[in-house]
């Protein structure tokens, strides 16, 4: 029987080998090379990554974490008009990326119900009405809406999750 190694969800560090990673996609790619920990440092994101508890340097994906502000006028009508008339508060996974060697593992839903449940414990502290996620293409916006996303208007790729329905 092959069992499956157990996974460790970490925020981003120097032991983690980012020049190894490769999604398949060079803008996700370039980002958590380049520019990730930029962005923590300069607290304009939070980025998690997962591993292998055995290897504390390989990463197998990663996602990114911030806040964000929906204008009211963005969201459906029917859930604009019992929300406040100001920009309603979100959380926004900037990115989320897996190894091209574990695609198609599990690994991107472990990463997203890690952000969801990340969020939810702020959300606890501070107010977050909604997930947010800029899908980078179809077969994205595929997946988030298969967790129950929804399209932000019609011509857009940002897709948004009240946090009650979860």
């Amino acid at each position: 029987m092959n069992e499956q190694p157990t996974l460790i969800i970490e925020p981003l560090g120097k032991q983690h080998n980012r020049a190894a990673f490769s999604c398949g996609i060079d803008d996700l790619n370039t980002y958590f090379q380049r520019q990730a920990s930029q962005d923590i440092r300069r607290r304009i994101a939070r980025v998690f990554v997962v591993r292998p508890e055995s290897d504390d340097q390989t990463v197998l994906g990663y996602y990114t974490l911030s806040a964000l502000s929906i204008d009211l006028s963005a969201l459906p009508p029917g859930l604009a008009k019992k929300l406040p008339r100001h920009p309603v508060p979100a959380a926004l996974i900037g990115r989320l990326a897996v190894n091209l060697e574990c695609q198609g593992t599990g690994i991107g839903r472990i990463l997203l119900a890690d952000a969801l449940k990340r969020t939810l414990a702020v959300g606890d502290e501070i107010a977050i009405h909604a997930m947010v996620v800029d899908a980078l293409n179809a077969e994205a916006e595929a997946f988030y809406l298969g967790f129950g996303f929804a399209k932000l208007g019609s011509d857009t790729n940002r897709l948004f999750l009240p946090l009650k329905s979860i």
